[in-house]
């Protein structure tokens, strides 16, 4: 039995963000598939009431503790195993930041973008999908401010706050219909640095549930 065990499925960026500290970490975790697109597993009143009362993914399982919402799962995984972890006060509160920075305005709009685009039925409307890309043309501007003159968030070191914001960027181009990695420089090389990181995984290979069924 696994140390760790983890509700996740290949499409979500929130539970990429979870199964890629896990690996990166070295963590002995399982993956366990939530049929999201599918039996919709976490809309049933047994997944709410044993797993998630919120129906969503991830959830992480670590002996008697259930967490759930990404950025505590990160929080909690960083101070378990000390790595990844925020130095000092002042350094966790700005990892804190980028991360609700993240949640709410970069990948807070680019999943739902993505989500509208490819697996939605109907797609999103135009006029949606128009204010969703302004927003995120916005956001990446911002996070590729950041990144110039700087390896990663907080400086020189990976931490939770890099792994809060790659959780949708490694997905394909084709996904969102324009390419993050190409328009903007330091993002770009941003990622090719945590891709560097060892126990990377593309949220393809990490995750259960890809490719879709037709």
């Amino acid at each position: 039995m696994a140390e760790y065990d983890l509700y996740c499925f290949a499409q979500s960026g929130n539970a990429y963000r979870a199964a890629l500290m896990l690996n990166l970490i070295g963590a002995d975790w399982r993956p366990l598939f939530v049929d999201f697109f599918g039996k919709g597993v976490q809309r049933t009143p047994e997944y709410r009431e044993n797993i998630n009362e919120m129906g969503e993914v991830p959830v992480l399982v670590h002996g008697a503790k259930k967490l759930t919402q990404s950025g505590v799962i990160l929080t909690y995984l960083a101070e378990h195993s000390k790595k990844f972890l925020p130095h000092g006060d002042d350094e966790r509160l700005e990892a804190l930041r980028w991360i609700i920075f993240d949640n709410q305005k970069v990948n807070g709009f680019l999943g739902p973008y993505r989500f509208l685009r490819n697996f939605a039925k109907p797609q999103g409307q135009p006029a949606v999908m128009e204010f969703l890309k302004g927003r995120i043309d916005n956001n990446l501007a911002i996070l590729d401010k950041r990144l110039s003159g700087r390896a990663y968030i907080l400086g020189s070191e990976p931490t939770i706050a890099d792994l809060s914001l790659v959780a949708y960027l490694y997905y394909p181009a084709e996904e969102f219909g324009f390419d993050i990695a190409a328009e903007r420089k330091n993002i770009a090389a941003w990622l090719n640095r945590v891709k560097a990181l060892p126990g990377w995984a593309h949220p393809y290979d990490l995750m259960p549930g890809y490719p879709l069924p037709k």
